[in-house]
C-alpha cells in the first residue's frame, strides 16, 4: 500500500471510532439523571462506597466512624451546566469507547506484523485496555473521593465556608480519573519497551529507589491536597504499578 492508502485506512479507523463515540454520547446525554446523580455526584455524600467501607473498618477497630460528609455544589455561570453536560458526556463516551478504539488500531497495524508479532501486539493492546479501566476505577472509587473529602472540608478558618463550584468539581473529577487511567498504562508501556529491547528488568530493579521518589513526586502532582494520607493513597498504587512493570519486563540475553 502507498502512503495515501495507509492514510485512507487510518481515516476509516478514526471515522469508525468517532461514530461510536457520537452514538455513545447520544445515549449518555439522554441518561443525564443517572450519569450525574448516580455516578458523577455520588462521591459528595457519605453514602459513597469508599466512605462506608472506611466506616466499617473503623468500627471493626473500635473507633468512631467518619464525620458525616455532604458537599453542596453551586453554579455561577449561565451556560455552564449545559456545556458541562456535553463535555462530561464526551469523557464518558471516550472511556467506554476505549476498547473499540484500541481494537480498530489493532486492525490497522495488524497487516504490517509477522505472525509471531501479532500475538505480542494483540496481548499488549488487551493488557493496555484492562489497565486503563482499572486505573479509571481506582481514580473514581479511591483517589478522587479521598482528594475531594480532604479539599472539600479543609478550611483556613471556620469563618470561611467552602462553596464548591460545579465547574471546579467536574474539572477535578474528569482530570483525575482520566489521568489515573493513563498512569495505569505504565506496565503496558514497560512490556512493549522491553520487547523492543529498550527497557530491561535489571534496569528497573537497579533504579527502584529512584523510581519510588519520582513516583511520590508524581503522586503529589496528581493530588495537590498535600496531606500524607492522600499522597500515600496515590503513591503506593503507582509504586505497585512499577513493581508490576518489573514483573512483565525481561532481560535481554
Amino acid at each position: 500500500m502507498t502512503f495515501w492508502e495507509h492514510l485512507d485506512e487510518l481515516r476509516k479507523v478514526l471515522f469508525r471510532s468517532a461514530i461510536l463515540i457520537v452514538a455513545l454520547m447520544a445515549v449518555i446525554f439522554a441518561a443525564k439523571d443517572f450519569v450525574f446523580d448516580t455516578i458523577v455526584f455520588a462521591p459528595i455524600s457519605s453514602d459513597f462506597p469508599l466512605y462506608r467501607f472506611v466506616d466499617k473498618v473503623l468500627g471493626m477497630m473500635g473507633m468512631p466512624p467518619l464525620e458525616p460528609f455532604q458537599l453542596e455544589l453551586i453554579n455561577i455561570e449561565l451556560s455552564a451546566q449545559f456545556f458541562i453536560h456535553i463535555s462530561t458526556t464526551f469523557y464518558f463516551a471516550l472511556v467506554l469507547a476505549t476498547p473499540f478504539v484500541l481494537y480498530q488500531l489493532w486492525l490497522f497495524i495488524k497487516p504490517a506484523l509477522y505472525k509471531n508479532e501479532e500475538k505480542l501486539v494483540m496481548g499488549a493492546f488487551s493488557f493496555a485496555a484492562i489497565l486503563f479501566f482499572i486505573g479509571v476505577l481506582a481514580g473514581y472509587y479511591l483517589i478522587f473521593p479521598l482528594t475531594l473529602r480532604f479539599l472539600g472540608t479543609y478550611q483556613v478558618s471556620g469563618d470561611v465556608a467552602n462553596q464548591i463550584s460545579l465547574q471546579s468539581y467536574i474539572s477535578m473529577f474528569t482530570w483525575m480519573i482520566l489521568i489515573m487511567g493513563v498512569v495505569f498504562e505504565l506496565p503496558s508501556l514497560a512490556a512493549i519497551l522491553s520487547r523492543l529491547g529498550v527497557l530491561t528488568r535489571s534496569f528497573l530493579k537497579k533504579y527502584r529507589r529512584h523510581a519510588f521518589v519520582l513516583l511520590m513526586i508524581l503522586a503529589a502532582f496528581i493530588t495537590p491536597s498535600g496531606d500524607p494520607f492522600t499522597l500515600m493513597a496515590v503513591g503506593l498504587p503507582l509504586y505497585a504499578l512499577y513493581e508490576l512493570s518489573i514483573f512483565v519486563c525481561r532481560d535481554i540475553n
